[in-house]
């Protein structure tokens, strides 16, 4: 598949990936969506950045037009990752009658169930939050005809396999089901057998492999040197750079010094309110903080499209996970950088990423 013309999609559906500068697809769309337009079963194995979002976007879409009596499911491990995918259908859906609700936990329930009042299409949902609408019987599943699952690998990593259960139990057994993932460990294919049917794998590169428009680099310091290491790399930096730190605490002092030199700079983890994360993403993506530092929590649920550098403060616990840190820049074929900052310490961790990536 070259183009999207070639998708015999609705006039309505075309004119929205016009408006949105979609023109040729990208390797996993262009595996992935003629499979989903098929109403098959689906694992999807594909890095950060690939455009994975309308991949099974546009065959939902595609199949709650054709039937009105259908509604779709979408799950994401993070609320950040949720808010982006609802921004994506919105788009892709500007000019059809079908409406998204972004359920999420950190927000007040008032505003979800009035936005469920509205008779949602779509619902796009963390595995928490939509637990506690199902217990309370705000939400019902039954006429789900299209479930996602997205970053299977990252939901069950975060420990939601209790709530995907609960969850699963609510859903027809007769739907489509479209499992995405950066990596497919053994969790994730034990998952995939369990719950779909004789799904189509495509691939879009090797998984657990860093993007290849990402230029790698490594600083070695010390303990007692890195943040000297880290301010220097900035300062010889242009455009904008996310840092991973381990911990929250650790996000707030290398935050807190960053700003004490005079940078531009926010911070995102677990312990901000779901404001403070929202205002400090969106502060990023305009352009009012050149510089973020965040956690884990945020390294699969941000979505910036040009964000120049990504700098490692510390090295992930899992040598997967540098990959999908490493994935927020590169994004869609951009080019980008990505750095390490390796300490004595680091040095076993360090060898077991270069091993696996």
């Amino acid at each position: 598949m070259n183009d999207f013309k070639a998708l015999n999609l609705s006039s309505d559906l075309m004119r929205a990936l016009e408006s949105m500068k979609y023109s040729v697809p990208t390797p996993i769309q262009a595996q992935a969506i003629p499979v989903g337009l098929e109403g098959r079963d689906l694992i999807g194995c594909a890095q950060t950045g690939t455009g994975k979002t309308a991949a099974f976007a546009i065959p939902m879409i595609t199949t709650l037009i054709n039937h009105p009596g259908k509604t779709g499911l979408i799950l994401a491990p993070t609320r950040e990752l949720a808010a982006q995918i609802v921004t994506v259908i919105e788009e892709l859906s500007r000019w059809l009658p079908l409406r998204a609700a972004l359920l999420i936990g950190g927000v007040p329930m008032g505003s979800q169930l009035r936005a469920l009042d509205r008779r949602p299409r779509i619902l796009v949902a963390t595995p928490g939050r939509l637990v506690d609408h199902l217990q309370q019987r705000t939400v019902s599943l039954s006429s789900v005809g299209v479930f996602v699952l997205d970053e299977a690998d990252r939901m069950l990593d975060m420990g939601f396999q209790p709530q995907l259960n609960q969850i699963l139990r609510h859903l027809p057994a007769q739907r489509q089901t479209m499992l995405f993932s950066a990596t497919l460990p053994p969790d994730v294919m034990s998952l995939a057998a369990k719950h779909l049917q004789d799904p189509v794998r495509v691939n879009a590169g090797p998984a657990s492999k860093p993007v290849e428009c990402i230029t790698q680099e490594v600083r070695r310091t010390t303990h007692a040197d890195k943040n000297k290491a880290l301010a220097s790399e900035i300062q010889a930096r242009r455009g904008s750079v996310l840092v991973f730190a381990r911990t929250k605490a650790r996000t707030d002092r290398v935050a807190r010094m960053l700003r004490n030199l005079g940078h531009d700079v926010d911070r995102i983890h677990g312990d901000r309110t779901q404001s403070q994360r929202t205002q400090a993403l969106e502060g990023f993506r305009q352009g009012r903080f050149r510089i973020l530092v965040a956690t884990d929590i945020a390294a699969r649920g941000i979505d910036v499209p040009h964000i120049e550098h990504v700098i490692n403060y510390d090295l992930p616990q899992c040598p997967d996970d540098y990959v999908h840190r490493i994935g927020r820049t590169g994004r869609a074929g951009a080019g980008g950088s990505a750095l390490a900052l390796v300490t004595p310490e680091d040095e076993q961790q360090w060898r077991e990423i270069r091993r696996k990536n």
